[in-house]
């Protein structure tokens, strides 16, 4: 690890304009590649104290050994450099998103001298025109099905052309229609050329002129008594009318454009593009990376344009290029765009309308797409032994952590304290075993003593389960409040009459691995509490979720994790997790209180019969108001239940005049009025 003191180069030798610069480690390999407006400015924030770094960020100048940098003109030139520099040496350290060379495209080969319409994949070629990408390569062959009836292009390979060639016979599809035929002659390489050339036009959106053309050729063919050839009009234009409809209009103004969405998290980010011509959508792609450096939304949509156009001219640039975020050089992005297409492009984020709820809609798109990704990486064995094994390393651990339990305090302004553990056995969720806690101790806000608690509460239920079971010297009785906990879903063993089995209960089965929600006093907190039970055999640590820190007991440093770490990755979902079910129990718990009545006060009460007193008075209101005797008229109340439903009003609102539990008579005050 190197310090960056060590190659930080002398006051004044970078000069203050626009530039990109290198970071070179010590073998003489590029490990990251930046652009700045002042050269100068941006590098001395590399060179501060290495404790106020992100983590990333701090990650990439230890290891870097040297910097250099390039001085240019403008920040346009500054904005081309840099992505010919990350195209060139790949650095590890930027943002790069997977490739999208799977994607399939409709291509037209303009560069031969007879123009193929094919499906092609890889890397794009100088003098073809490319439309989509597409989901699926049959989505293009349907598409090129319909139009080959009325622009009959050829879609053979090279072989077959020549073959043709040679024997003077065309291909099956030049028999029924659906190729002209230059093979063999039947039209000249200048015909050919122009019927491949109006295909593009089509497919490029200038749908609208070409079908009226051909609807004013078959209305003249008809009015000439010429039915055939208007007949075969009629067709070509319900063939071009279906190609059409494939794409559904979404945006009402035959707008072209590209809308970028971006889905992220503190890991990773998912980039989706959604291709728009003449108001429909004509494409879609999308993208995943490993957030390596420390970036914002801006600075994903600034990469996201790089990949997308830096090697694209002309109509391939839109004229519109809708964005969730600007990047920070907006305006010279925007010119480096603009020239690239040769005209004016607007990049903006849309405000309202069709093009915002369209960009919504890539929105989600995007969130489902790194949730799938998410997935599937999760799925894999492979990567799940790994990341258990980059934990075990990291923390130093004897063995990989094959069973992982995560806690985490949730409450609102100190009201409705709970805290929620999950559990991940070989990296995966184990839903059945999560439990969830309510704060007892103590009242109002307190994150590490309710930490201390819950760890404390949840592993002296281990120590009673060892102790049942002999396997563990006798311990002290747990808290009835412990034998209460519950969890979300209850698993067969806590069902009644399966209590002297032998078989292990809940909390019976010790993790190897804690992990806490939060810094060095969660972390000293959960430590104390195993202490204090005497487990010396469980690693705790917690994970600091601004800044992905990993901290562990007794360190006045955190363990920092590389950004592409499996084990990070399992650590941040196993947060996450914990997270997710802290705050939809106490949501639910904090829903229930404010949804709470008197009526939930009266022993024998159930719901079926609140619900009848509620539906015979009316409401609440009335029933407050209601007498003994008038409650004992609902079907299924009896008198003793209608004292109970009227004193248990009555203790809710203390500030209510007494009432008469003889008469059911609600006390009047001097004034005479009465209260709800």
């Amino acid at each position: 690890m190197a310090d960056p003191s060590s190659y930080r180069p002398k006051p004044g030798q970078i000069p203050d304009s626009p530039g990109v610069y290198r970071f070179r480690d010590d073998h003489r390999r590029v490990i990251y590649v930046g652009k700045a407006k002042s050269l100068r400015q941006r590098l001395a924030n590399y060179f501060q104290d290495l404790a106020g770094l992100h983590p990333r960020t701090r990650t990439m100048v230890t290891t870097a050994a040297s910097v250099e940098w390039t001085v240019v003109s403008t920040e346009v030139e500054a904005l081309q450099l840099e992505y010919s520099w990350i195209k060139e040496y790949d650095p590890r350290f930027n943002v790069k998103y997977r490739d999208d060379k799977s994607y399939p495209f409709l291509a037209v080969t303009l560069n031969e001298e007879f123009p193929r319409v094919q499906v092609m994949r890889g890397a794009k070629k100088k003098g073809v025109r490319y439309f989509g990408p597409y989901g699926h390569a049959w989505a293009i062959r349907e598409t090129v099905d319909l139009m080959l009836r009325v622009f009959p292009v050829r879609t053979c390979s090279a072989g077959v052309f020549k073959n043709a060639a040679r024997t003077g016979r065309p291909c099956l599809l030049g028999y029924i229609g659906k190729c002209s035929a230059p093979c063999v002659g039947r039209v000249t390489p200048e015909e050919h050329r122009e019927l491949a050339e109006e295909f593009c036009d089509f497919m490029a959106g200038r749908t609208g002129t070409y079908i009226r053309r051909l609807e004013k050729r078959m209305t003249d063919a008809a009015e000439e008594m010429e039915y055939e050839k208007a007949g075969r009009l009629r067709d070509d234009i319900g063939a071009l009318r279906r190609a059409m409809e494939k794409n559904a209009v979404v945006l009402a103004d035959a707008t072209d454009a590209d809308l970028i969405a971006v889905a992220e998290d503190e890991l990773e980010a998912a980039v989706q593009i959604f291709h728009v011509r003449g108001g429909r959508v004509r494409g879609q792609r999308g993208w995943v990376t490993d957030k390596v450096e420390a970036v914002e939304t801006a600075g994903l949509v600034e990469h996201a344009l790089q990949q997308l156009y830096g090697e694209e001219s002309g109509d391939a640039v839109p004229k519109e290029v809708l964005v969730p975020a600007l990047p920070e050089d907006t305006e010279a992005v925007t010119q480096w765009l603009s020239e690239r297409r040769g005209s004016q492009v607007s990049l903006r984020i849309p405000q309202r309308g069709d093009k915002k709820d369209l960009m919504a809609t890539v929105g989600r798109n995007a969130q489902q797409s790194l949730v799938l990704h998410k997935t599937k990486r999760a799925s894999d064995l492979t990567t799940r032994s790994r990341a258990l094994e980059e934990i075990a390393e990291a923390l130093g651990l004897d063995s990989a952590p094959l069973r992982i339990e995560c806690f985490d305090i949730s409450h609102l302004q100190g009201e409705d304290v709970v805290a929620s553990m999950v559990v991940f056995e070989d990296g995966l969720a184990r839903k059945g075993e999560y439990r969830r806690f309510q704060i007892k101790t103590f009242e109002g806000q307190d994150d590490v003593r309710s930490m201390h608690e819950v760890i404390g509460r949840r592993f002296r239920r281990y120590l009673h389960e060892k102790e049942r079971t002999g396997e563990w010297p006798e311990q002290p009785e747990p808290e009835q409040s412990e034998q209460q906990d519950q969890s979300e879903t209850p698993g067969p063993l806590d069902q009644p009459g399966r209590e002297d089995d032998g078989r292990p209960k809940r909390f019976a089965y010790p993790p190897q691995l804690v992990v806490v929600d939060g810094g060095q006093p969660q972390v000293a907190a959960a430590k104390r509490a195993l202490d204090e039970l005497g487990i010396d055999d469980v690693a705790v640590c917690g994970l600091a979720k601004r800044l992905e820190e990993v901290w562990v007991p007794g360190e006045s440093d955190p363990v920092v994790l590389p950004r592409s770490s499996e084990g990070l990755y399992l650590l941040q979902r196993v947060r996450d997790e914990a997270h997710r079910f802290a705050i939809t129990y106490q949501r639910a718990k904090r829903a229930k209180r404010v949804r709470s009545s008197p009526l939930d006060d009266v022993p024998g009460l159930g719901e079926s019969r609140k619900q009848s007193l509620i539906k015979h008075f009316g409401s609440v209101k009335k029933l407050r108001q209601a007498t003994i005797d008038q409650i004992c008229e609902v079907p299924g109340v009896g008198r003793k239940t209608a004292e109970s439903v009227v004193v248990a009003f009555a203790r809710a609102a203390p500030a209510a005049p007494a009432v008469n539990t003889a008469t059911g008579e609600i006390m009047e005050d001097d004034g005479g009025s009465t209260h709800d």
